[in-house]
């Protein structure tokens, strides 16, 4: 039941302008960095892409000594250190056909991908000095190299799982509620993958961060966990439209209901940050730019339920509103 007597804590229709200006200055300096990016970067994309999409060299190294997660960072930080750029570092498990090629036992398998690695180059040789540093005789079993068409291909296939996510999300919403639900909701999901791209697109120019396979598995979970929240909002103001559409305005009712689903929202959003931020800190290196995309999906998801949704299916209903009158 809505206290029409309540003072609200958070004023979505009073200062609507105010959270336009301000979705307004989360987005556009990461769609700035997006342009930039997609005009000097050579494949002209608009974030600094790992080897996942241009292809790259996989070096495989047997190792007698058992390895621990710790290893991973320590031999990427060395890595790094004599200028290979952005190693993605594995520990793998030793099976029957790999014992075979070897001179000797090994207990573990350490996995390095990093960009092509020309024939006249001497990048491996530097690799295999740096390990030879930590781990006692490290074995060179396997190089492989992933091409660019399978990198156009996991591309592709990446684009048609974000688009298939998107037409279920109008489906179901417009079913669910109405259309112009579902068209707030869905440029609440663009806007909240534009700031998290952006994002990423700045880290990139500024500090070299390149995106993977894994990062386009964080925004279908963004997607995900945005549109989850927004539903929640919408479910609220619906149900109270219901009832209080003759006693209150729209925009007393869209008020009413945010203030009502602002805990819940915030409480959800918090305890899942706390956890993300401890896998941040203290995980693996390898899946630190996983979870800090997570990270500002969700932080960015809470805030565009609340602040622009609603605020959008404001703005229609008056406008809809001042058409009939």
């Amino acid at each position: 039941m809505i206290n029409t007597g309540r003072k609200h804590l958070v004023h979505i229709v009073k200062y609507r302008w105010w959270w336009m200006l301000l979705t307004t200055i989360l987005i556009v300096p990461g769609i700035i960095a997006m342009i930039y990016s997609s005009v000097t970067y050579s494949n002209h994309a608009p974030l600094k892409v790992g080897i996942d999409y241009t292809g790259g060299t996989i070096l495989q190294y047997g190792l007698e000594q058992k390895l621990e997660n710790s290893d991973v960072t320590k031999t990427r930080e060395a890595l790094e250190g004599i200028g290979i750029e952005n190693p993605y570092i594995q520990i793998l498990n030793v099976n029957n056909s790999q014992q075979k090629n070897t001179k000797s036992n090994i207990n573990s398998i350490i996995s390095i991908r990093t960009k092509f690695i020309d024939k006249g180059s001497d990048d491996a040789d530097k690799i295999t000095t740096e390990l030879s540093k930590d781990y006692q005789n490290p074995e060179l079993i396997s190089v492989s190299s992933v091409g660019p068409t399978m990198g156009k291909e996991l591309f592709k296939n990446s684009l048609i799982a974000i688009t298939l996510a998107f037409l279920g999300i109008v489906a179901y919403l417009s079913f669910r509620f109405r259309f112009d639900y579902a068209l707030a909701a869905i440029l609440g999901v663009l806007h909240d993958v534009l700031f998290v791209v952006g994002i990423f697109s700045i880290l990139g120019l500024v500090y070299n961060v390149q995106i993977d396979g894994l990062f386009i598995t964080a925004i279908l979970t963004v997607i995900g966990f945005s549109v989850h929240d927004t539903i929640v909002v919408f479910d609220r103001i619906r149900e109270n439209l219901r009832y209080y559409s003759k006693k209150m305005s729209f925009g007393e009712i869209v008020d009413a209901s945010v203030n009502q689903t602002l805990t819940r929202s915030i409480n959800t959003s918090l305890t899942t940050l706390i956890t993300l931020l401890a896998l941040y800190f203290f995980g693996g290196v390898t899946t630190r730019d996983f979870v800090l995309c997570m990270i500002l999906g969700i932080a960015i998801g809470t805030y565009s339920s609340i602040f622009f949704c609603s605020m959008l299916v404001d703005f229609w209903n008056d406008k809809n509103q001042s058409q009939t009158a």
